[in-house]
């Protein structure tokens, strides 16, 4: 697996397929009412806690049907997922979503994302905020950020999408097994779009609600990552 890590195990896991990853970074102000939400739909879940500060263990030892990781340091959040697909694979998980851990995603739409992928329709499904009947709170601004990143996606993908790094998706193990993060940062996003076109995985964007409160915009990106993020995109492509 990617990283330094302590995994620790919170009580018996039930015996289900379906694992939600959560990448989480000093989120102990949402990250138990993320779970119990995510409990209450009867999934199983990993939470990779990538170096914290804040002793986000304590938060979620109460929880049935949770497995908990910790990164030793901080490696960002493409490395945080690539922990949890590869620790949910070795646990035989059958599908696979990727949920963040901010509470702006709601549990309520993932069995939408995997519905196509169950029918055999998709391998992999991505949220979309801006696919009717989807929902979101975004500013103007942040808007305008996400239809410029929709642009440079294509560019670097050839997958031109309704929305652009929503980090709510579903897959199944074909999918998840392709799967190689290397951009640590937000960057990994668009490894997801790289690796569906390289290995020809069957893709389907499904809508879904997104919403920021005062905390998750806290967390959000600015438009200086969101430079840093197309240079990680450029080094990856000049050196792939």
């Amino acid at each position: 697996m990617t990283g330094l890590f302590i995994q620790l195990m919170s009580k018996q896991i039930l015996n289900n397929s379906n694992f939600i990853i959560i990448p989480a970074f000093n989120e102990t102000t949402v990250i138990k009412t993320v779970v119990e939400e995510l409990i209450l739909a009867g999934y199983s879940i990993v939470i990779v806690d990538d170096g914290s500060e804040e002793n986000l263990l304590a938060q979620v030892l109460v929880f049935t049907n949770t497995y908990y990781i910790r990164h030793a340091v901080n490696l960002g959040q493409g490395a945080a997922l690539q922990t949890g697909i590869e620790f949910a694979l070795q646990k035989k998980a059958k599908y696979l979503v990727t949920f963040d851990a901010d509470g702006q995603h709601s549990a309520a739409d993932i069995p939408a994302l995997l519905l196509p992928i169950q029918n055999n329709e998709a391998d992999i499904t991505l949220a979309s905020r801006f696919l009717r009947p989807g929902h979101h709170n975004a500013s103007c601004s942040r808007q305008l950020l996400l239809k410029t990143a929709r642009w440079i996606n294509y560019l670097f993908t050839g997958l031109y999408l309704s929305d652009a790094h929503n980090g709510l998706r579903a897959m199944n193990r074909v999918a998840a097994e392709k799967i190689a993060l290397k951009e640590n940062r937000m960057a990994h996003a668009t490894e997801f779009l790289f690796a569906i076109k390289k290995n020809k995985l069957r893709f389907q964007e499904v809508p879904a609600t997104v919403t920021y409160t005062v905390y998750s915009k806290s967390k959000g990106q600015s438009i200086f990552n969101s430079i840093r993020i197309f240079f990680d995109l450029v080094l990856h492509k000049l050196f792939e």
